[in-house]
């Protein structure tokens, strides 16, 4: 059977018919009619079987939008709603129910109104949209029932973002691979799919649609077409791929917006922004979604982020009037990526989130860590830990009714910190890293006399500011540990010692998920236990080792190798 045979809408499911008015249409944010007076019409149908019947009956009640305005269906399931000259049309999947999908496990929820196809002038590199035609008399789309715990899973990928086939060999061998088999309900990428290359979409949702869940994508900025002048035209070949730029779908009792805020201004710049008619849409949907119910939105820019909190293309600068149209709801979560970097920031009354706790922002581990570099590991594949000492890998997002966690989880099998030592005071220790393996430096054995002034360093790979950690050698009282801003010193050393391997631009940063304290200075030479206990940002108690070797004698008895 072909992809098209399990996709809705597709041609053979746009029925012929009159027009029928919608009911109980949602009043918008700020109204805005098709310039023509267009409308398209159409129903949304339970389909009971493989291919549609003519007894497959309307589903009341649902969401259907053109990106701006939502309607709801009336009670034979149809709905009505203005088009433009270039639109998508897309139903936001209710709770109870499933879209179906193709054969990479792409949802097909969506109908491209582009009459003359993407424009000409524009000499995209990558195919855009094939001319789609009049607009058919009915878009009709299909649902199939479910049951939908309210309790489930979701894989959450960001920034795989390969810039050839090798590294999409990584991801297939370093990541897919140990997802096959989950029990998640579906999955999602929130943006840099690619590396520019959108040529490597095809392959890329070949090997993730083996994962076998459902997978719901929104774009990056190196999903963009380049030749674009502004956003208009911006997402050509995406939307070709995956349908609408931003959308929304309800599972298990969750709301999951999923969001567009790459705002391109042409020649390559972009800037974080949702914009006026995106936010319309927000407002739309969520003035048909319960007060108390969960809300995920999902973005690939942050709303904000650590590292350059002022820099327009990491940062996005509508986030007040989003999270103005988030506030009062007591559940809400904010899912990003693009930095490369973990961060958790709770946003309130200054960032525009008015009521209740702060709304919790995530920045999640790319899957491409430090966009795929060097060193390679025993099977050839690239280390890529990220800038900020995080492995590479993803998230899992875990939903019970209205509350949440997420989990990371490396690529590689690691734990959920790394600690090491930090004894030597050379600021640039470039110039003795010749003399010692990897890591040495930052590890035992130690002289006695130089136990106070080394600190144990930690980095708590999903840490945040609600994180606590504290360490203790042997059986001695626990030392609580500092939350500081610097650059992880393993990955310091990592970067520096593989030029040859990484990314030109790629450099150690300084993270937001690191804890120091001293060593005691009365220890005596032996060796020593030091157990590192976290209690992370939703009060789950994470526990590590180190073992520590004292030696008596002078400060430059460390050994060389060999």
């Amino acid at each position: 059977m072909t992809s098209l045979e399990h996709s809705a809408p597709s041609r053979r499911d746009v029925l012929a018919g009159g027009a029928a008015a919608a009911v109980s249409a949602v009043v918008p944010f700020e109204r805005g009619l098709a310039a023509d007076g267009a409308t398209v019409t159409g129903v949304v149908y339970e389909r009971r079987g493989a291919r549609r019947q003519p007894d497959d009956p309307g589903i009341a009640g649902v969401l259907v939008s053109n990106g701006r305005e939502v309607v709801r269906t009336d009670a034979d399931g149809r709905y009505s709603l203005p088009v433009e000259e270039e639109s998508i049309i897309f139903v936001v999947k209710p709770t109870g129910y499933a879209l179906l999908h193709d054969d990479e496990m792409l949802p097909r929820f969506y109908y491209i109104h582009q009459p003359k196809g993407s424009p000409q002038g524009l000499n995209l590199r990558y195919r855009g949209i094939e001319p789609t035609g009049p607009l058919p008399a009915s878009v009709d789309f299909a649902l199939t029932r479910v049951d939908e715990p309210t309790t489930f899973d979701v894989i959450v990928f960001t920034d795989p973002q390969p810039e050839s086939h090798a590294e999409v060999d990584f991801i297939r061998d370093d990541v897919v691979r140990g997802v096959i088999g989950s029990t998640a309900a579906f999955g999602m990428t929130t943006g840099d799919i690619m590396f520019d290359d959108l040529s490597l979409y095809p392959r890329l949702n070949r090997i993730i649609g083996q994962i076998g869940l459902p997978w719901y994508n929104i774009g990056g900025n190196h999903d963009l077409n380049y030749e674009a002048p502004d956003r208009t035209h911006s997402r050509e070949t995406f939307k070709r791929i995956y349908g609408p730029a931003y959308y929304a779908f309800a599972h298990g009792g969750a709301l999951f917006l999923m969001l567009d805020n790459v705002n391109y201004l042409g020649g390559g710049k972009y800037e974080g922004r949702f914009g006026e008619r995106q936010l319309t849409f927000v407002a739309n949907v969520l003035s048909e979604w319960p007060a108390d119910r969960l809300v995920v939105a999902c973005m690939h820019i942050p709303l904000r982020n650590y590292l350059s909190p002022g820099e327009p293309g990491t940062n996005t600068a509508d986030r007040a009037e989003f999270l103005k149209l988030l506030s009062g709801r007591p559940n809400t979560l904010s899912l990003s990526g693009h930095t490369h970097t973990t961060e958790h920031h709770y946003l309130g009354g200054e960032d525009g989130y008015a009521g209740g706790a702060p709304h919790h922002h995530h920045v999640m581990t790319a899957v491409s860590g430090s966009w795929w570099s060097g060193p390679f590991d025993h099977r050839g594949i690239a280390v890529a830990d990220s800038r900020d000492g995080s492995p590479n890998g993803f998230h899992v997002l875990s939903i019970d009714g209205a509350r949440y966690t997420t989990r990371f989880q490396p690529a590689n099998g690691q734990s959920q910190m790394r600690i090491v030592l930090d004894s030597e005071f050379h600021r640039d220790r470039k110039e003795i890293y010749r003399d010692f393996r990897m890591g040495q430096l930052l590890g035992s054995p130690i002289p006695q006399e130089s136990a106070f002034a080394t600190k144990v360093i930690v980095n708590v790979f999903d840490g945040g500011p609600r994180t606590s950690v504290e360490y203790c050698v042997g059986r001695r009282d626990p030392v609580r540990m500092q939350r500081v801003t610097r650059p992880d010193p393993f990955v310091e050393e990592e970067f520096a010692r593989n030029e040859a391997t990484k990314k030109p631009w790629v450099k150690a940063e300084p993270s937001a998920h690191v804890w120091e304290a001293r060593l005691p200075g009365d220890l005596e030479p032996g060796t020593y236990c030091v157990a590192v206990r976290v209690v992370d940002e939703y009060g789950r108690e994470h526990r590590d080792h180190l073992v520590i070797e004292l030696i008596a004698g002078e400060a430059g008895a460390r050994t060389r190798p060999g």
